[in-house]
Formats: structure tokens, sequence, C-alpha cells
């Protein structure tokens, strides 16, 4: 019966789409009316209102659209939805002030000699326009209006000049900063947890461990990442349209003829391509820059180009008029003071002024920051009052806003009645049942998506079908893909929806602004060739995976945050790289350790002594031992030659039967409730007998089918494979415990100065302990024994001062004892200070140029970050897909 009700919940939200109810409402009332109906067919011919249900009951269902969807809005880390109406604000904005149209007619007249110029400065316009507002309604609209006449005027295939105009008006829901991109990430984040679940329970019962290593983890993603993924392909679909149409102008001029215009290549038309080209390049910059660097969040990026938006259009609305320009030039000199005060001063902050030049630092900013605000207070008063563009804005940013909202508001309604008649569970069983693995659970997603794009827009696919399957494809360690390159091919694939007939956004837009004399038929063939553009863009972001991957990998690895090199996520990319050291520096590293192990430790304390020649003898051992990882991962993967299609057949066949075996469990409470003081029937529970019983013997009947030497030979892979895991591990411990002495040492004999500059301290204690009070001169020791207590390897030193401290802390503390146990400090401290000194004129160097040897592969995990030449050879390898399956 829950099949029947998950039908009825289909039926009911394509009828109404098909009739044209709003989306809004739609979406919702599918889940309301499905829920219901089986609440109340449960209640009047069966058990009661929640028999019908996968589990939980109809309330519980009903909530739980609502509950996640305000979970999700107002949990502070997840807050990426905020950035919607901030894009949406700057895009209309833009719109509205007319900068789009600028845009258009500027550059038509300066690609417009060249062969198909027409066309290509619509895609370049549309790039650009998408980088500043996303908006594909408004986009389209102004490129119809303003480049379709020009490019009929001048003899362009109708056909082509529609299709351009379409196709690159979509170019803003791939483009950063994108609302599809910023959806996208809020619905994989949730995709993710239930991912990273599904993964864990998919070790936990493929290999008896309880805890899963950390770098089988599915990585998450956010929208500043989606972004970074996004920006590659992007560039690369609007290359591969302006080639499509440069080579469609070779080979037929007649239909896409260059455009000559006399007095084009002027002084005067220079500084107009400049007015026109730099203010939205500079806005482009600061978002999507700020983004990129690591230096603003999504949120944070959203609110500049807001900002940035409204200066704009405060002296396009004035053009021509006196003054036009003031309050953008005025913002544009106090963002450069702005930036020479911190260059000079450094960081400003009121809490931290100690001298003269921090107060000049903190007025100079000031007066920047109060330029700034004059700047944005005058340009929004200017959209305020001048055709009444900022109320009108305002408006359409709330309607947007408000309906991308409740869009995801009623899909989560929509998703959680999805699940509640067990649609989640059928679609995984139907994907995970197809042959082949991810590529085809993958393809088949994507075929489902493309085929929706006809008829559904882009927010109804992202946030009902993406919560649905990206939990089963990013949970599949055979492909191993990351959230962020999941999420921008759905969303390369989405935007074909505004292209794809009968229901396709784009082609409404500019079929509403177009010349009767465009045929709808001759929009349709346009669009064709660029359809296939983005399917081709989209197989090219397949197959090279680091188009999305890098981006995001390296800002990651280059910013403040980067993660340490000891993170269990880069080892596997780093051995691989230090691998390559070795082969080729390893002489080099074997002379530098026997360089260093040659130099006189014989007055340093034994433990040093001991410490350091252990450390040499280990330090020998790690190129052999990072040679035997090579061999061991070279074993497995001859191993896994023969062993994974029998891996592949029996982890199938247990998948299937795990399946039957949840059924059972869920059935077997039916039968136990069930009878006359059960909640159920006694023909209800008869009738679930027989079904475990079937499909107990359906489970026996798989697992039957596994292989009678299933059991050694993954026992012998599995052995194969410790080996590696092994050899990996001892060859971190073994770099780990050759490199810490060296620190340690190092660190020693650079505090020889901080030390000696304790002792006058020390030797001071004794007065003070007799000027002070008890109470005051325990905390004075305290004090000292801590300054000691920074500096390492100075324990000995330390201890004399410390049971000094506890003489003084007793009820008759006896001055004698405390300044012997002082005495014992300065004692100590003297030979401390005899041995650094001379280590730090005899050893240091020898020690300082030994470590520039080894601490970027012997020493590699215990640095503070990795170097920014190995950080992006392991972005780039990172950005790779690396099949993790047979260790599941």
């Amino acid at each position: 019966m829950e099949l029947l009700f998950l039908a009825i919940l289909v039926v009911l939200m394509a009828c109404a789409l098909g009739a044209g109810f709003p989306v809004a409402f739609a979406l919702p009332g599918s889940a309301i009316l499905a829920i219901g109906l089986a609440a109340g067919t449960g209640y009047l011919f069966s058990s009661g209102p929640d028999a019908f249900f996968d589990s939980g009951s109809a309330m519980q269902w009903l909530s739980a659209g609502v509950t996640n969807f305000r979970g999700i809005y107002w949990e502070a880390e997840r807050d990426t939805l905020i950035a919607i109406p901030l894009f949406v604000f700057m895009g209309i904005m833009l719109q509205r002030s007319k900068i789009a149209e600028d845009l258009l007619v500027t550059m038509a007249r300066l690609f417009g000699p060249v062969p198909g110029g027409l066309g290509i400065s619509v895609v370049f316009v549309g790039a650009l326009l998408a980088a500043t507002t996303g908006i594909v309604g408004a986009t389209v609209v102004a490129m119809g209006l303003i480049s379709l006449p020009a490019m009929l005027r001048n003899n362009y295939s109708v056909p082509l000049a529609t299709g351009t105009i379409a196709a690159s008006g979509t170019l803003g829901q791939i483009i950063p900063p994108s609302i599809v991109l910023i959806i996208l990430a809020d619905q994989l984040a949730s995709a993710v947890d239930q991912a990273g679940t599904l993964r864990q329970t998919l070790y936990r019962d493929s290999t008896g461990e309880i805890s899963m290593p950390s770098d089988f983890a599915v990585t998450s993603t956010s929208a500043g990442e989606m972004f970074l993924g996004a920006f590659l392909p992007g560039l690369v679909l609007v290359g591969l349209y302006m080639l499509f149409i440069l080579g469609f102008a070779l080979l037929n001029p007649k239909s896409a003829p260059a455009v000559h215009e006399e007095g084009t290549f002027t002084r005067q038309f220079a500084v107009k391509v400049l007015v026109t080209l730099v203010p939205p390049l500079a806005l482009i910059f600061l978002v999507l820059g700020s983004i990129l660097g690591g230096i603003a969040t999504v949120n944070q990026a959203g609110a500049i180009g807001a900002v940035g938006a409204m200066v704009m259009a405060g002296y396009r609305l004035k053009e021509g008029e006196k003054g036009a320009y003031s309050p953008a030039i005025i913002a544009v000199l106090a963002l450069l003071g702005l930036a020479v005060v911190i260059s000079f001063f450094g960081e400003v902050n009121i809490k931290r002024i100690e001298t003269s030049d921090d107060l000049l630092g903190l007025i100079l900013a000031l007066i920047a920051v109060s330029l700034v605000v004059i700047a944005i207070a005058w340009s929004g008063w200017r959209t305020f009052k001048l055709e009444d563009t900022l109320r009108g804005v305002m408006v359409e940013t709330a309607k947007t806003t408000s309906l991308v909202f409740v869009i995801l508001l009623g899909a989560a309604m929509l998703t959680s009645a999805f699940r509640a008649f067990g649609g989640e569970h059928l679609v995984k069983e139907f994907l995970q049942g197809l042959p082949g693995g991810f590529w085809a659970q993958f393809l088949i997603v994507m075929l489902v998506v493309f085929i929706l794009g006809f008829f559904l827009d882009f927010i109804e696919i992202a946030v009902v079908v993406v919560p649905i399957v990206a939990p089963i494809l990013l949970a599949d360690p055979s492909a191993n893909v990351t959230a962020v390159w999941l999420g921008v091919m759905i969303g390369l694939n989405i935007q074909t929806s505004f292209l794809t007939p009968p229901f396709g956004f784009a082609l409404f837009y500019l079929r509403g602004v177009a010349p009767a004399v465009v045929k709808t038929i001759d929009m349709y063939k346009g669009v064709i060739a660029f359809i296939g553009l983005q399917l081709f863009a989209l197989g090219i972001v397949g197959f090279y995976p680091q188009l999305v991957n890098y981006l995001p990998n390296r800002q990651s690895l280059l910013s403040e945050t980067a993660p340490p090199p000891a993170n269990p996520r880069l080892q596997y990319c780093m051995e691989n790289l230090i691998y390559e050291d070795f082969q080729q520096n390893g002489d080099t590293v074997l002379a530098a350790i026997n360089t260093a192990e040659s130099l006189d430790y014989s007055y340093l304390p034994e433990d040093y002594q001991e410490a350091m020649a252990e450390s040499f003898e280990t330090a020998r051992q790690a190129i052999p031992q990072m040679d035997a990882i090579r061999e061991a991962e070279e074993a497995v993967e001859d191993a896994a030659v023969e062993y994974r299609p029998l891996h592949v057949q029996v982890r199938a066949l247990e998948r299937d039967a795990r399946r039957y075996e949840e059924r059972i469990k869920e059935l077997q409470v039916i039968v136990q409730r069930s009878g006359p003081n059960g909640i159920y029937t006694e023909e209800q529970g008869q009738r679930a007998q027989a079904q475990i019983d079937r499909y107990t013997a359906e489970r026996d009947a798989l697992i039957a089918q596994i292989p009678e030497d299933w059991d050694p030979r993954h026992d012998a892979f599995a052995e194969i494979q410790r080996a590696e895991t092994n050899a990996r591990r001892n060859y971190r411990r073994t770099v780990d415990n050759a490199y810490e002495p060296l620190m340690e040492l190092k660190l020693v004999l650079q505090q020889v100065d901080q030390l000696a500059a304790l002792e006058p301290l020390i030797a001071g204690l004794k007065d003070d302990i007799r000027q002070l009070d008890n109470e005051a001169a325990v905390d004075r020791l305290a004090e000292v024994r801590s300054m000691i207590g920074d500096i390492e390897g100075a324990r000995d030193v330390r201890d004399g001062v410390n049971d000094a401290r506890s003489i003084m802390r007793g009820d008759n503390p006896d001055l004698a004892a405390a300044d012997a146990e002082i005495d014992r400090s300065l004692t100590a401290l003297s030979a401390n200070l005899e041995w650094r000194r001379r280590g730090e004129a005899e050893l240091l160097p020898g020690l300082i140029a030994y470590d520039e040897v080894i601490k970027h592969n012997i020493g590699m995990r215990q640095q503070d970050r990795l170097p920014d030449d190995m950080a992006l050879e392991v972005a780039g390898c990172l950005s790779d897909h690396r099949d993790v399956s047979l260790n599941f």
C-alpha cells in the first residue's frame, strides 16, 4: 500500500504542475493530500492512521518538512541561504540601472568586426552579467531587447541569434555567484551527513570494524567551495559557446557576418569601453575574488556585491549630469586609502592601541570608513529618489527571495512525504541494483535530471531530486566523488532546463521580447546546438574532475586555516610526492644524515645524545620504508585485478541480503504486536509472518550464491591490504620519531638568550620572598616557574623554583630551605647555559642545514603547514577521484 500512496503523491504533484498550479503550493499541497489520504485510509480500513507509512506517524511526516527547513535556516553554521537575497538584490539593481544595456551596446561595437562578433559579444556580456547578476530572466530580456534587433538587422541566422541569446542568459546558473549553486550547496550539506552515515554503516557491515578511517570519509562542501568549483567549468562553457559561434561564422559567413561600424576604434570609444567594463569587472573581482581568495564568506561577498551594485547604479542613473561619479570616486579613494592604512599600520584595532602610530592608523582608518559610508548613503539616496529604483529593486528582491524560500519549504515537505512512503528506499534499491556500479547510477540520475529539466524549474529539481539521490551517490566508495563535484555536475545539467522545450524558461523570456518575425520553431532550433554544447561540457567536467576540485582544494591548502600536513586526508598524496622526492634526492638526504650525525654531541645531556643518535638511525629507515609502501601498493593493485570482480559480486549479494534482513526486522515487529491485545490484527500478523518466510528464503538464496572460495580469497586480499596499511603506519611513525628530536634540540639551542634572561629573575627570588608577604611571594615564585616552563628542556631549572614555592606555601615557611632550592635552580641554570651556548655556536648551524634538507620529506608531517609548491601538487592529487571500495 505504501507504493500506492507514493504513486498518488507523484501523480498529484505532476498534475498540479502540469495544470499550472504555482510550484510553491503544488509541492507542499501534494505532500499534505497524500499523507492525509494515507492516514485516513489507515484509520478507516486498517489498524490506524499510521498503518500505511513506511515508518513514523502521519503527524510526524507532516511536520518533518517544516521542522527540517526551520532547522536548516536557523542553524548558525548553515546560514548559506542568507546570501540569496543579497545576490538577487545585486542582480536586479544592475539590471534596473541599465548597466547591462551599456555592456551589450559597447561590446557589440567592440567585437563587431570579428566573424560572428555580435554573437561572441552576447556570450561575453552574458558571462559578465552571470558573474555580477546571476538573474536569468533579466539577462535574457535585456539581451533580447538590445542585441536581437541588431543581430537581425545584420542578417544573422534567426536560430543562431536566438539560441545565442537564450544560452548566454543561462550562464548565470553555473558561473558564480549563482543562486543555483547556493541552493545546491545547502542541499548537499545535509546529503553529506546522510552519506557519511551510510558509508560508516557500510564499512562496519563489510569489515566488522566500528570506526572508519577518516580519509575514507565523505568530503563536504559549502557555497564558497561550490563557487570555486563551478568557476572553471563556467569558463569552459563560455569558451565552447564562443568557439561554436566563431566556427559557425567561418563555415557560413552569411549567417553570422562581421559588422564594421565607422568610428568604432577611436579614443572616445576606448574611454567608453573602459568606463563600461571596469566597474562591472571591479565588482566581479571584489565579489568573486574575496570568495576565491578566502578573504570573505559567501554572505559577506554578497553584501559587498549588493553595496557595489548600488554605488554603480548611483552614478549610472545620473549619467551625463554634473557630479554623477562623485560618490563612486569617494568610495574608490576611501577604499584605496583604507588599503594603504592597513599596509602601513597592519591590523587596525581599537582594543590594541599602544603607541601614537596605532592611534594615527585608527584615526585614518575611521576617516576612510566614514567616507565609504558617506558614498554608500549618497548612492542609496540617489537610487531611492531617481525613478523610484531602490523601492522597485527591494520589492522584486523580496518577491524572488520569498518564492525561493517558499519553494524550499514546500520541497522539504514533499521530500518528507516521499520518504514516508518508502520512496527513498525504493530509489536506493533501484540505483544500487543497476549493473555497472556508481557510474551507471550516476548516468541514470543525470538522465533523470535532464528529462525533468523539460518540465520543471531549476529550484524544484535542486530541492526535490538532490536530497533523494545525492546521499546514495556520495556514499558509494567505488567512485568516492566529492560533494562539490557532484553539485557542479548537477548544476551544469540543471542549466539545460532553461533551454529545453516545452517549458524552457529562457525561451519564454526571449519569446516575450522577440519581434513577430522570429518564429518559436526557430528559437527551438537555435537552442539545440547549445544544449549539445552544455552536455559536451558536462562530459568534459565528468572526465576531468580536476576542473571542479582543484580550486577548492587549492584555496583550502593555501589559506591561513589550511589543515596541517599530519591531516589523514593529505597523507596518501603527500607520500606519493615524498616518494618522488626520495627517488630524486635520496642520496642528498642520506648525505645530510651522515653529515649531521658526525657533529660532536658529547657535551650535551645524555638524554639528548641518545635521542639524536636514535633519530639518525631512524631517519635512515625512511627511504627503505617508503620503498616498502610502493611495493605494498603495487602488490595490492596486482591482486585487485582478479579480486575486484569477486568483491563486487559478493558485496552486491550481501547488500541485497541486508535489505531483506531490514524488512524482516520490520515485519517481526508487526508479528510481535499482533493479536487481541496488540495494535495489529491476527490477520495482519499472519500476512507479516508469511512475508518473513518469503524474505528469509530469498535472503538465504542470495547468501547461497556467494562463491565457496570467497572467505579464503577475501582473507588473502585483506592480508595484502594490511601489509600496505602497516607499511604506511610504520613509515609515518618512523619519520615522526626521526624528526621530533631534531625539532626539540633546535628549539633548546635557540632559546639560550631567553633562558639567560631569567638568571637575574631567579636570583632576585631570594629578596622577593623576604620583602613580599607570604601569598605574594608564592605568586611570584609561580610566575617565574611559569616563565621557566615556557623554555624547552629547562625542567631541572624549574624544579628548584617549584620546590621553593612548595616550601613557601606551608604554614611555617623555611626561608633557608627555599634559598637552597633557588640556589639549586641557579646551579642548574649555569650548567644549562654552558652546554647550550656551546651547542648554539657549534651544533645549531649544522642542525639548521640538516633541517633544510629533510623538513619537506622526513619532517613534513611535523610542519605547521604545507609549503606552497607542495600544497599545489597535493591539491592536484586530491582533485582526482580515488576508488576506495576494496577497503569496504
